[in-house]
């Protein structure tokens, strides 16, 4: 018997896709000869290239909220009977095109949009079985009548190329020898996910003066953020935002000691390799996008007004992440550095 051939539409966030590699171990997991092919924008690639459940990445410059039919014909004929079965993460119409123009027998997906024909593979979306984001990915993945708890989750898990690594660090002047801790200020939801940056900063000059490296990763939106922690410190930090890559990041970041960072996609790389991490969370509950590891500790204040899901503070006032203290995040990240040392 051949083996299966499924396609995965993968998801449009930096988090989302490092999650859905869950459901990629989890198919493999079922049957170890099965074949995985992921349709995915072109700025993800990096990041699949370094998943070894992913057998083919096919990249698509599709951009947010548009249809773009003509790309996506394109791509479904060139895909035409190559494919048992497709999973479609996205719960959008436009995202179930592909696999359709594609003719793939089943197409697997959560009902949304009136796609209905179009995902013919359809299942409904029980929340209070699949809460977390992770998932709701993994359980597309279980044969249709499956009915029991959620799959077992498969903590993601990215390979880092340490040539790569050198290569980078050569460039950026960044030594791989001494310790260091990464920050990870940004997070492209909105400012209600964020930590203040000089909180950070005093983060910073607390790791500096205990004789740790400090470097801040981020894309290049982050810049401005990566300049403000760097203001608001007297220590040795270096900002990286919008200097590297995002495979150089996945490399850059396995230098480092522990990761203190946003709830963002940056938080979901440093998790997947292997990094301890204090995790900080704001409109969004941690309860649905937690760091997938053993080894984080969370700061979520849950006051009354949490979780909004909101972009921007609906009263003005980001209490859920300026009432997280600078010491209490310090104390975790010391206890982190101290268990992973022991």
């Amino acid at each position: 018997m051949r083996a299966k051939k499924i396609l995965i539409i993968g998801p449009a966030w930096v988090g989302d896709m490092v999650m859905a590699q869950s459901l990629f171990m989890t198919l493999k997991h079922q049957n170890q000869d099965t074949i995985i092919d992921v349709v995915a924008p072109t700025w993800s690639a990096p990041i699949l290239a370094r998943m070894p459940e992913v057998n083919r990445i096919i990249e698509v410059d599709l951009a947010h909220g548009k249809l773009q039919l003509g790309e996506r014909i394109r791509v479904g004929k060139s895909l035409h009977n190559k494919y048992d079965q497709a999973i479609i993460l996205p719960r959008s119409y436009k995202s179930a095109l592909i696999p359709f123009i594609a003719k793939i027998p089943i197409r697997t997906g959560y009902r949304g949009e009136i796609r209905y024909g179009i995902v013919n593979d359809v299942r409904a979306l029980d929340t209070s079985v699949t809460y977390k984001a992770v998932e709701k990915f993994v359980n597309l993945g279980a044969p249709k009548k499956f009915k029991s708890n959620p799959l077992e989750i498969h903590q993601p898990k990215l390979n880092v190329n340490v040539v790569k690594r050198q290569q980078a660090a050569k460039r950026l002047g960044i030594s791989e020898s001494e310790s260091a801790i990464g920050l990870m200020p940004g997070a492209e939801f909105g400012p209600s996910k964020r930590w203040p940056a000089d909180y950070f900063g005093e983060i910073a000059t607390k790791f500096s003066n205990d004789g740790f490296k400090v470097y801040i990763f981020g894309s290049h939106k982050d810049y401005e953020i990566g300049e403000q922690i760097i203001r608001a410190s007297n220590g040795d930090v270096l900002n990286l935002c919008g200097e590297t890559t995002l495979e150089e990041v996945v490399d850059l970041i396995s230098l480092v000691k522990i990761a203190i960072t946003n709830d963002s996609g940056l938080m979901h790389i440093a998790a997947a390799v292997g990094l301890p991490i204090v995790a900080l969370y704001g409109a969004i509950t941690p309860r649905y996008t937690p760091p997938l590891t053993n080894n984080a500790e969370i700061h979520y204040l849950n006051l009354e007004c949490s979780p909004c899901w909101q972009k921007q503070c609906p009263y003005g006032h980001y209490n859920c992440v300026k009432g997280i203290r600078v010491d209490d995040v310090y104390e975790s990240a010391n206890k982190l550095i101290s268990r992973t040392q022991s």
